[in-house]
């Protein structure tokens, strides 16, 4: 045999060797089994949007080390392009799962993030979609192993995002309704104000009667007209000329009876 056939073989056999060393020198990961469901309560795995969203991790240690739970995160994608739309909120936990052990997390979680670019990515994920809403929910468990941290898949499937059913009850409704129907109210009112004419009948000033100015004097056989003389005045002349006639009744009345004595007089001195 050549000489360069032995070198070729004994350089593969040292690569080998330090392969094998290389790969035994590094940690394997450790094995963690993740199981991600939705509760009994939405069997179809529906995320409604702008409201709390709930799932349950059944977390299980397969490895022999003690790893400790960190946290939970994940993140909306589009269906097709895998286009990232909008993270998830991520919930903190800094459990420690034994080997072997088994572990369920609850995780909740929002999707409100119709908000700035993650609007217009999500209605153009919509209008590609096979069917409005759909969306692919990728969830992930952040875990420590001596100081090192690994990151291993939870869920990652298409989700169906719909709308919440609306209620009568619901408060931030119920305030829309009061101001809208306020406001209508307000302008209606404006409205009668402005162009509808008052029914209200308009009460009527009496008219004023003035005194004559100056003296009244009389014309003709039939005397002064009483109608243009006010009511007061006549009553006034009328007590004055009642006071009038009986002073001349009482002076003819003694006249009389001073006549009569001085015939009498007169007939004494007669002889």
């Amino acid at each position: 045999m050549r000489p360069s056939t032995y070198i070729a073989r004994g350089l593969s056999v040292a690569t080998l060797l330090m392969a094998l060393g290389v790969s035994a020198s590094q940690p394997e990961d450790p094995e963690i089994l993740i199981e991600a469901s939705f509760p009994e309560s939405n069997p179809f795995g529906h995320v409604v949007n702008g409201e709390r969203n709930q799932m349950y991790l059944v977390v299980e240690n397969r490895s022999d080390k003690n790893v400790t739970l960190q946290l939970v995160a994940g993140s909306f994608h589009h269906p097709e392009t895998g286009a990232l739309i909008k993270n998830t909120s991520s919930l903190t936990y800094g459990l420690p799962l034994l080997e072997g052990s088994k572990l369920q997390l609850p995780y909740n979680f929002y999707s409100e993030w119709i908000q700035g670019k993650a609007k217009h990515l999500l209605s153009l994920s919509f209008s590609q979609a096979k069917q409005p809403g759909d969306l692919r929910l990728n969830l992930w468990l952040e875990h420590t192993v001596d100081d090192e941290k690994y990151r291993v898949t939870a869920y990652d499937s298409v989700v169906t995002v719909v709308e919440p059913e609306p209620s009568w009850f619901d408060f931030k409704l119920l305030s829309t309704y009061l101001i809208v129907i306020a406001g209508l109210a307000g302008l209606s009112y404006a409205a009668y104000q402005a162009y509808v004419p008052s029914l209200k009948p308009k009460r009527k000033r009496p008219t004023e009667v003035s005194a004559p100015v100056g003296t009244v004097t009389a014309t003709g056989a039939t005397g002064y007209q009483e109608e243009w003389i006010p009511e007061h005045h006549l009553k006034k002349a009328k007590g004055k000329k009642t006071k009038g006639d009986g002073v001349a009744s009482s002076e003819e009345v003694s006249g009389g009876e001073s006549s009569a004595e001085g015939k009498r007089t007169r007939k004494g001195k007669k002889y």
